[in-house]
């Protein structure tokens, strides 16, 4: 399983339901490494995509108590252990897309972290835990600076020395 996400200085991912900064090169990024898998996410995270529909090419798995919907594209998950049993039958890879309280949830059976990692900080009020300081996390790759507009981002990638076992 593997956790991806956009953070900002102070490891802020978003503020009122959105993004902090829509970087095209993330997105392609996020695209690229999604696509053909099992997203996990949150219903809040859910509705705040486009048109509150799936993400096209994934199994789109909405992890929530809450949410009810049972469009076609979606599989809604209960508890960890429902979305455990889920997540055993899938043979696809598994990234955990949101938002902060899934994160908090399942980042301890993360394997690796794919971070957008954005120099400038923004009015937040979700936050990732900064894996920087996490106990067991390790920084393994960490791509160049790059700029988009007034910001500077790169891509890293963390792994877990300490991830539980889910399956």
């Amino acid at each position: 399983m593997n956790l991806i996400a956009a953070v900002d200085g102070n490891w802020g991912i978003g503020n009122k339901c959105e993004l902090l900064q829509i970087i095209p090169q993330d997105m392609q990024y996020f695209k690229a490494l999604t696509t053909g898998s099992c997203v996990v996410m949150g219903r809040t995270t859910f509705e705040s995509l486009p048109r509150r529909q799936p993400l096209p090419d994934r199994i789109n798995i909405v992890l929530s108590t809450t949410y009810k919907d049972t469009s076609p594209g979606i599989v809604v998950c209960a508890s960890l252990a429902e979305l455990f049993r889920y997540l055993k039958q899938c043979e696809k890879d598994i990234y955990v897309i949101g938002g902060e309280a899934v994160y908090r949830q399942l980042m301890p059976f993360c394997t690796d972290a794919y971070i957008t990692k954005i120099r400038q900080c923004f009015i937040a009020d979700r936050h990732l835990p900064n894996l920087d300081e996490a106990p067991g996390w390790e920084c393994v790759e960490e791509g160049s600076w790059q700029q988009y507009k007034e910001w500077d981002y790169r891509f890293m990638r963390y792994k877990n020395l300490a991830a539980l076992c889910w399956k």
